[in-house]
């Protein structure tokens, strides 16, 4: 089977039931207020006769579609999402999905990151997708493991100081 474009993956897409909370609010001001405006501007505007230099008309038309598209963008998402809490994880002495990681490299340089989905990633807040290189490397490790992680830097490894889950 194939996976392209439009098509949901294989792999489950995992989510935090915040990063869910932030899609459907974005998809909610996209329905709700968003769009609505668009489709008035664009009604008040088809009305006032040549549309093909009205650019109220053209823009409208034009910011709809994206509209349309984010749209959705945000339900294929929501829909393939499989949400976990992290709060939930039973053993929560090993790393899991949601869980907080203090690693350290080879030159005792230190650094926290937490697993997320890929939807809801910020690398600046120390927070990585599920599927990165290092989250791969990490899941299932427990405090005082070594784990090697093939970067684009090179291959690096890290030892696990300390897990921790919300509470």
């Amino acid at each position: 089977m194939r996976y392209g474009r439009g098509m949901s993956t294989p792999h489950p897409n995992y989510i935090t039931p915040e990063g869910f909370a932030k899609l459907r609010a974005e998809y909610d001001q996209l329905l709700g207020v968003e769009r609505p405006k668009i489709v008035e501007v664009v009604s008040w505007a088809a009305g006032n006769g040549d549309r093909s230099e009205n650019g109220d008309y053209l823009y409208g038309r034009k910011r709809m579609r994206e509209i349309d598209g984010q749209l959705k963008r945000l339900s294929r998402k929501m829909k393939d999402a499989r949400v976990v809490d992290p709060r939930q994880q039973p053993d929560k002495s090993k790393v899991y999905f949601g869980a907080t990681v203090t690693i350290a490299d080879e030159d005792d340089n230190h650094r926290t990151v937490t697993l997320v989905g890929n939807d809801e990633t910020d690398a600046a807040a120390g927070r990585i997708g599920w599927s990165t290189p290092i989250a791969r490397a990490l899941r299932g490790a427990a405090v005082g493991d070594l784990r090697r992680v093939v970067l684009p830097a090179g291959e690096r490894e890290y030892e696990v100081m300390a897990i921790s889950y919300p509470a």
